[in-house]
C-alpha cells in the first residue's frame, strides 16, 4: 500500500480539484470567514481552543498582503465579537516577508497591535527552511514591543535544536511541530523515528525551561511521552498545550480534553485551501488512498 499510496500522490499535480475537495473538506473550516467562526463554535461546544488561520501564502504583489493583513485584522474582531477562546496564525510570506522584510514586519505588527487591542494572541508560522532565519528575526524584532506573540519551531530540521535553545533562554512561547514541508537530508531528518527522538530532545528543552509550549502532534509515541514529560515536571494544566489539525484524530483529541488537557485545534479557512491540501496528502500519503477511492466514487 505505501508504493501506490507513493504513487498517488505523484499523481496529485494532474489529479481534479474536486477530487480533492472531497479529502479537504473535513479539514478545512471552509472558504469563509463565518464558516471559521462557526467551525470554532463547534469546538469550543466540545471545550477544544482553537487558531484560526487564513489561508493563503507566498504572496507577490503589495496588495495581496495588506489584504491578508486586513483579512487577519477581521478575524480577530470576530474572535472578540463572538467572544470565541481562538487566537490566529499567520504565514509571514502571506504577508510580504519575499517581497520586503520590513514591509512584511509592518504587517505583522499592525496585526499585533489589532491583538493585543483585544487581549488576543498571534502565533507566527514556521515556512520552509527559505524562511526560518527571517521568520525568527522578524519574531524576535516584533516581540521587543509586542509580548502576545509566539513562533514555531520544526523538529525535523537539523538547525532547530540550536533555535530551541536560544529560544529557551528568551522564555519563548513556541509550537512545537515535526513539519510538514519537504526539505532536502542534508538539512533534515527523513526517518520517522529520528524526528520523533529530536521532537522529544527538543520538547524537553522547552518544557526543562518551563516555556509555554503547544505540543502539536497526532503520535502517539509522542503524546505519551510528552505527558510523561508535564507529570514529571509538575506543569500545572495552564502551563502548556497539546495543539491538533482540524478534522484529525477527533477521538484523540476528545480523550486528551477528558483527562483535562488543554488543547487547540488549528482551524484553516480561506478560498487558497488546495495548496494546504496537497501538503497534507504529501505529509501522510496514506490519506492518498482515500483520494483515490473519492475518483471512484467509493466512500466506503
Amino acid at each position: 500500500m505505501n508504493i501506490f499510496n507513493q504513487l498517488i500522490v505523484t499523481l496529485l499535480p494532474v489529479t481534479p480539484k474536486v477530487v480533492v475537495a472531497r479529502f479537504a473538506k473535513p479539514y478545512i473550516a471552509g472558504e469563509d470567514l463565518a464558516d471559521a467562526i462557526g467551525t470554532v463554535k463547534t469546538l469550543s461546544a466540545a471545550k477544544a481552543m482553537a487558531t484560526i488561520d487564513v489561508l493563503g501564502e507566498d504572496v507577490t504583489t503589495r496588495e495581496e498582503a495588506v489584504a491578508s493583513k486586513e483579512e487577519c485584522n477581521r478575524v480577530l474582531a470576530a474572535i472578540a465579537e463572538n467572544g470565541l477562546d481562538s487566537n490566529i496564525s499567520i504565514k509571514l510570506t502571506q504577508l510580504g516577508l519575499k517581497i520586503d522584510t520590513g514591509f512584511c514586519r509592518e504587517n505583522v505588527e499592525d496585526i499585533l497591535e489589532a491583538a493585543k487591542a483585544r487581549d488576543n494572541f498571534v502565533r507566527i508560522d514556521m515556512e520552509d527552511h527559505t524562511c526560518t532565519d527571517d521568520t525568527l528575526s522578524i519574531f524576535r524584532a516584533v516581540r521587543k514591543k509586542y509580548a502576545n506573540v509566539g513562533i514555531v519551531i520544526q523538529a525535523y530540521l537539523r538547525r532547530s535544536e540550536s533555535d530551541i535553545r536560544q529560544l529557551a533562554e528568551e522564555k519563548a512561547n513556541v509550537r512545537l511541530c515535526k513539519g510538514i514541508y519537504v526539505e532536502p537530508a542534508e538539512i533534515a531528518f527523513k526517518k520517522r523515528a529520528e524526528v520523533q527522538q529530536n521532537f522529544l530532545r527538543l520538547l524537553g528543552i522547552l518544557l526543562g525551561a518551563r516555556c509555554y509550549t503547544g505540543i502539536a502532534t497526532h503520535d502517539d509515541v509522542l503524546i505519551d511521552a510528552a505527558k510523561q514529560m508535564i507529570q514529571h515536571l509538575n506543569f500545572a494544566r495552564g502551563e502548556y498545550e497539546f495543539q491538533m489539525l482540524l478534522g484529525v484524530r477527533n477521538e484523540k483529541r476528545n480523550e486528551l480534553i477528558r483527562d483535562g488537557h488543554r488543547l487547540r485545534v488549528y482551524t484553516p479557512y480561506g478560498k487558497r485551501w488546495y495548496a494546504y491540501s496537497v501538503r497534507r496528502l504529501k505529509e501522510n500519503p496514506q490519506m492518498a488512498w482515500y483520494v483515490f477511492r473519492a475518483m471512484f466514487g467509493n466512500s466506503n
